[in-house]
Formats: structure tokens, sequence, C-alpha cells
């Protein structure tokens, strides 16, 4: 994107966060970078700068926003593979691999699958932010499935409202130890940052963790493990591995959470992305985009069935 820069007047009576005001009139920018111009000092208010994204704005107001060029990503792309399931101008979906990390980040600087994605759409490139270009959620490094990225910051825009606002349907296969209390369920448990072991999270109280709920169905039921779908309304780092755990039924293969030695000869946890629904730009209605469930998987309920 070039630079540019851009002119407005406040004319409501009632005061108006900045950010708010701004993230209405200039759709081709998320949130969360306005908010970045504002705290750089790139808008003025009456030639004054503000520096808060809070910032109330008064009737009459004169706003003037500089927006500066992308700068050229850092990343390499790399020619990785990819399993798409749907794009076009706006956005990239993508049936992702269990043992790819999604974006950089400490011991995985190369071979992720935003590496990937510079490789084969390089108009991606700095969308949203530098380092994660495209990223408008995320699944876990041995987690598949399928995983939604934005082609333009407007695309970025339009679907990371989606999900701030809850409005993303999202369904994961998951097969547990065990079986839950109940043939479905509903968890509300909130999750934080596990206070003995910093790089693991935790169901917390409500105070020192977000809000999280899940709901889960029984599909299949095995002598000593359950298939379930789960279906989340928020998006906590590693939220269906911890409720499954928090009911006694942990995800089987996730050695964090559940047993440390895997009860079913399988390299990876037993977690896949099976269904997204979302409004992508252009269309009035959501569009359910899907993966199949990977061969590794599908060889489990074979042994589990014979």
């Amino acid at each position: 994107m070039n630079s540019s820069q851009l002119h407005f007047t406040f004319t409501e009576d009632a005061p108006q966060r900045i950010d708010k005001f701004l993230t209405a009139r200039i759709t081709e920018l998320s949130r969360s970078r306005l908010q970045v111009l504002i705290e750089d000092g790139r808008v003025t208010v009456n030639g004054e700068i503000p520096h808060k994204a809070g910032f109330a704005l008064s009737s009459g107001d004169q706003i003037e926003v500089f927006i500066p060029p992308t700068a050229p990503s850092t990343l390499i792309p790399e020619a990785i593979p990819l399993d798409v399931i749907f794009e076009n101008d706006d956005v990239l979906v993508i049936n992702k691999s269990a043992g790819m990390v999604v974006h950089p980040a400490a011991g995985h600087a190369s071979g992720t699958l935003v590496h990937a994605v510079l490789a084969h759409a390089p108009e991606i490139e700095g969308v949203g932010g530098e380092k994660r270009p495209g990223l408008v959620h995320r699944l876990d490094k041995d987690t598949s499935g399928v995983i939604i990225m934005a082609k333009n910051d407007r695309t970025q825009h339009w679907l990371s409202q989606q999900f701030h606002d809850r409005q993303v349907g999202k369904s994961y296969l998951a097969l547990v130890d065990g079986k839950p209390p109940t043939p479905t369920g509903r968890v509300e448990a909130p999750i934080g940052r596990d206070s003995s072991h910093r790089q693991r999270m935790a169901v917390t109280s409500p105070h020192k963790g977000r809000e999280a709920v899940s709901e889960f169905f029984t599909l299949e039921r095995f002598r000593e493990h359950t298939l379930l779908e789960v279906r989340i309304y928020t998006g906590r780092t590693h939220q269906i591995r911890l409720h499954m755990a928090f009911v006694g039924c942990p995800v089987v293969g996730d050695t964090v959470y559940g047993r440390r030695t895997p009860s079913l000869p399988l390299e990876r946890q037993f977690l896949h992305a099976q269904r997204l629904s979302i409004v992508i730009p252009g269309e009035a209605n959501p569009r359910t985009f899907e993966a199949a469930l990977p061969a590794e998987l599908e060889s489990i309920l074979e042994l589990l069935k014979s």
C-alpha cells in the first residue's frame, strides 16, 4: 500500500472513540492497525496528537490520518505445498496439515504456514502486519484442518470483526480417552496462563482467565474412547484440549494436558478443524468450508472399529 493522507470531520453530537470512528471509515485497514497508527502519532485531532485509541471525539473535531507505506516483509517465502480448499481475490482457505506451525515464533523461524502462503500468494505480504500476514485466527501445530486467511487489509478487517463478534461457526472432531460425563454438554471454564508452567495454559478462576465456551456432541462410542464433535464459541489458546481434559476425557495424543503416553498409536493429537462457516466479502450469507479427516486419523478410527 502506498502512503496516503486522509481528512475527516466528526459531526456526531455524542462523543465517540477515535479508533471506532476511523474503523468505520477506513475499511481497508483493521482496527488493530488503526490503533497502532494512533499510538504512533500518525493521527491528529485539531492538529494535536491524541496517542490513545480511546480518545473521545467531540462534534466539530478535525481528524487527519497519515497512512505510511507498508514496510517490506523480512519473511522469506518458501515453496511448501499447500492443500487449498478455496481461493479468490479476497480469501485463501487451507486444509492445514498437522505438524505445521501457523506463524513464526521462538524455535520456528521458517517452514510455517505463513512462509508457505507468501510463496503461494505474494500479495498477502504485509496484510494485517509484517510478522503474521493474512492471519485472522490460528490452529495449534498438531491440529489439522480448516484455516482461513485474508489476502488484503479490507478482508482482514472484515473477517477479524466476525471472529471478534463470535459470528463464525467452528466445528472440530476430537477423539478422547474415556467418555464425557454426558453424551452432549457445554463447558464454560475460563482459560489463562498456567502460573506454574508459563508455556502452558490452564483452566482458571474467572478473575485470572478469559471466558471460554465449548459444546460437545457424541458421534461414536468405543470401548475406551469417544469420538466427539466440538464447537467452540471463543478462541482461547488450547481451548478444546483444556476443556476436554477438564471434564475428564482428554484428547487422544495430547501429551501436555492428557496422558503422557498416548493410549493409541498416534504421533499427534486427534484434533481436526473439520468445518468453518463465515461470511466472505461480496456474499450475504455464511459460506461453509470443510476438510476431510486426515488418513492417519481415519486409520485410528478403523483400528477402533476392527
